[in-house]
């Protein structure tokens, strides 16, 4: 298999599961656009490991088998997904071993931990989203030039698009026996996050929507700060990360301003929206 072969077969992935992200990859010009592709397919393929429902003890076996694919001098030539991401790592300065963290958090959800404290949740965000950052970084081309600094500010913004996408999956998550916020938290809001038969809520809503509300706000912070990674890149990845957070940000505020959408299935943007979003990332990039 050739990589012109491989990368298209990512950009198919990355078209078909990466509802959000896909408005800001399309943004980077083609050789950058390939190598995230690459590094988005090999994310999902992680994601769905962790998220599916076969036995514990065969999944775990699926994500010490990517590990060790991440570990591999030579990818499988049979492998789309691992012939695309070896041959970007070899364009751009990828840290491929970061994998590794979304591995980690990948296994923390298939062994049902639960986080007690808001920075035992952090951590795990780090791990699951902020390693995606600093891979990106990598294919941005920011992170020799521009040191720690963009690294941190990468980790922010992978937090607070994870901590979205929590509020986001609230109910689903349920329903999978994954809860992600803190203990301490659903004491201090009298929630316990029980589902009934027909898989409603059993809270009552008030509660619940002081406790999202409190979350949300939590998340906003991580975005101000992430959120000046931006002004760190070249246009086109500037262009790129500012459409992909912005989507992420404005479903945040569509959760905060009417927790009730969460509780009542899960909440996603219009098409039309997504696309202003990144029509608006890609003007304030060219100024």
């Amino acid at each position: 298999m050739t990589a012109t072969e491989a990368y298209r077969h990512c950009e198919r992935i990355v078209r078909l599961r990466a509802r959000n992200f896909a408005y800001g990859i399309r943004l980077l010009p083609p050789p950058k656009r390939r190598a995230l592709s690459a590094v988005y397919a090999f994310a999902r393929r992680v994601d769905d490991i962790g998220d599916g429902s076969g036995p514990a003890d065969r999944r775990l076996a699926a994500l010490s088998a990517a590990r060790a694919q991440i570990r591999a001098a030579e990818p499988d030539p049979g492998d789309p997904v691992l012939v695309a991401l070896h041959d970007a790592a070899a364009r751009f300065p990828i840290p491929l071993p970061a994998f590794e963290e979304l591995i980690d958090g990948c296994t923390a959800d298939v062994t049902g931990a639960s986080y007690e404290t808001y920075d035992d949740l952090v951590a795990y965000c780090r791990d699951v989203a902020g390693s995606i950052g600093r891979l990106s970084l990598g294919v941005f081309g920011c992170a020799e030039e521009c040191g720690g600094r963009a690294e941190r500010l990468a980790d922010a913004l992978g937090v607070a698009l994870q901590l979205t996408n929590i509020l986001r999956d609230l109910g689903e998550d349920l329903l999978a026996g994954r809860v992600y916020l803190p203990g301490e938290d659903l004491r201090r809001f009298g929630c316990a996050l029980g589902l009934d038969a027909e898989g409603r809520f059993t809270d009552p809503p008030d509660r619940l929507t002081r406790l999202i509300r409190f979350e949300a706000e939590r998340a906003l912070t991580w975005y101000a700060e992430g959120m000046r990674l931006i002004g760190l890149l070249d246009r086109r990845s500037a262009a790129c990360t500012a459409a992909m957070a912005g989507i992420y940000r404005r479903l945040l505020g569509r959760i905060a301003s009417d927790p009730a959408d969460v509780l009542g299935g899960r909440l996603s943007l219009a098409p039309w929206v997504k696309a202003m979003v990144a029509a608006r990332a890609v003007a304030g990039a060219g100024r």
